[in-house]
C-alpha cells in the first residue's frame, strides 16, 4: 500500500496521532487492565517488555507503511490505542482499538472507529476492512455492527475461535476519477 496518513488528525473529540515512545507508560498500564485482557485465548497482562515490543511494533508500521494504529487522547488526555494496519493473515486492512476502561461508555470506540474507516476507504484506497472479536467480547461486537460489519466466518486466531467481521469499500466511495 502506497498512501499515508497524516501524523495526527481531529475526528470529533479524538486527536489521532502516531504513537511515540513517550506513550509507553500508558500502555504498560493500559495492557495490565484485566478488563482489558479479559477476552484473549489467555487472558493474562502484557509484562512491560510485550507492551514495549507492542509499541515498537506500532511505531515501526507507521515507520514502514505511513499509517498504522493511532495513539487515541480525548480532552489531552490519551485514552487508547487503535485504527487500522495490513494482515497478514486475513484479505483486508486489519481494524483494532484497545481503550482505557476508565474511557468506556463515551462512545470513543465508534468515533474511532469511523476514523479509521474515512481514513481506510479513502486515502489508504482499501477495499476491505477486517475486525475480528471474540464473543465474550459482546462490546466491541456491537461497535463493529453498529459501524457496518457484518459476521464473515470464525477463525482461528492465537489459539481460539474468533469471530471475523468484515466491511467492505461503499460503493459510494471511489477511489479515482471524476464524481459521476
Amino acid at each position: 500500500m502506497n498512501a499515508s496518513l497524516p501524523l495526527s488528525q481531529r475526528s470529533g473529540r479524538l486527536l489521532l496521532r502516531r504513537p511515540a515512545e513517550a506513550d509507553l507508560d500508558f500502555l504498560v498500564d493500559l495492557f495490565s487492565r484485566h478488563e482489558l485482557v479479559a477476552h484473549r485465548p489467555d487472558p493474562v497482562a502484557d509484562t512491560p517488555q510485550q507492551s514495549a515490543a507492542r509499541l515498537g511494533r506500532d511505531i515501526g508500521h507507521w515507520d514502514k507503511h505511513g499509517f498504522g494504529r493511532w495513539a487515541v487522547e480525548a480532552d489531552g488526555k490519551l485514552v487508547g490505542f487503535g485504527g487500522v494496519t495490513l494482515s497478514a493473515n486475513f484479505d483486508g486492512l486489519n481494524l483494532s482499538y484497545h481503550l482505557h476502561p476508565e474511557s468506556w461508555g463515551h462512545g470513543y470506540a465508534t468515533e474511532l472507529v469511523t476514523a479509521a474507516l474515512h481514513a481506510a476507504f479513502g486515502p489508504l484506497h482499501a477495499d476491505r476492512v477486517i475486525g475480528l472479536v471474540r464473543a465474550a467480547n459482546p462490546a466491541s461486537r456491537r461497535v463493529l455492527e453498529k459501524s457496518g460489519f457484518a459476521f464473515e466466518q470464525e477463525v482461528m486466531l492465537h489459539g481460539a475461535p474468533t469471530m471475523l467481521f468484515a466491511l467492505a469499500r461503499p460503493r459510494w466511495i471511489r477511489i479515482s476519477g471524476p464524481a459521476a
